[in-house]
């Protein structure tokens, strides 16, 4: 797991370029984490950062969650999340990390929980077309219709596409494009859709993938030199 951030997904909007380029983006907005622990692979045989995101009240804590915070002389933290490092020697107990983390980064991975749904019928859930709308059809027009065979094996076989619970599971988007960051706000407008509800939770990481290929940003770019060259 490489380091990153968590949000809070605010909403989605236009982005509006020089060229005439209109793209959809999701806000995020992320406040800044503080390392609260530094752990080596003397202690526990890896290196990684545990870092604390967002605010709670001291009333809303344990008495053992109370002690820890105490013990590092830091504000209590909402979320804590530990992340595995390459160089541990960059990162020390109290600094925070922002959006300064994806200063030089093209496109992020985002992990959030999806809108739950509740319980679903097959056509909603797995895209089935439904029985047909004819004479003869009695109360099954949007059924799944056989699930099972005969006497051999006479079961229903695990993973068997069916009616239930829809929605409300941990999902990652990758290679999602950074269309800009607004450091003065701790925002960042990512290209697309992003999973969850508004307000919801979401984990930003650096791309996984190496991507090679032409940005908005570098198309924008792109275009407005071609039209400067073609006025003179």
């Amino acid at each position: 797991m490489t380091i990153g951030l968590i949000g809070k997904k605010i909403g989605m909007t236009r982005e509006f370029f020089d060229s005439g380029i209109s793209v959809p983006v999701t806000v995020l907005s992320v406040e800044k984490g503080r390392i609260l622990d530094v752990i080596t692979k003397e202690k526990r045989g890896y290196d990684a950062i545990k870092v604390g995101f967002g605010k709670i009240k001291n009333s809303k804590l344990t008495k053992q969650m109370k002690g820890v915070f105490t013990k590092k002389a830091t504000e209590p933290k909402k979320i804590l999340k530990e992340f595995r490092v390459n160089n541990i020697s960059e990162f020390k107990e109290g600094h925070e990390i922002g959006l300064e983390l994806f200063k030089d980064q093209k496109y992020v991975d985002i992990t959030a929980k999806t809108i739950g749904k509740g319980f679903a019928g097959v056509m909603k859930r797995h895209n089935f077309s439904g029985n047909k709308a004819s004479h003869g059809v009695s109360v099954t027009h949007r059924s799944h219709g056989s699930t099972g065979q005969n006497q051999d094996p006479g079961k229903v076989f695990k993973g068997k596409k069916m009616a239930g619970h829809m929605g409300n599971k941990v999902r990652t988007i990758q290679n999602l494009e950074i269309i800009k960051s607004d450091l003065e706000n701790n925002l960042i407008f990512v290209k697309g859709s992003v999973p969850g509800s508004k307000n919801s939770l979401v984990l930003i990481q650096k791309n996984v993938k190496n991507i090679i290929r032409t940005t908005t940003l570098e198309k924008n770019s792109k275009i407005q030199t071609e039209k400067k060259e073609e006025k003179k």
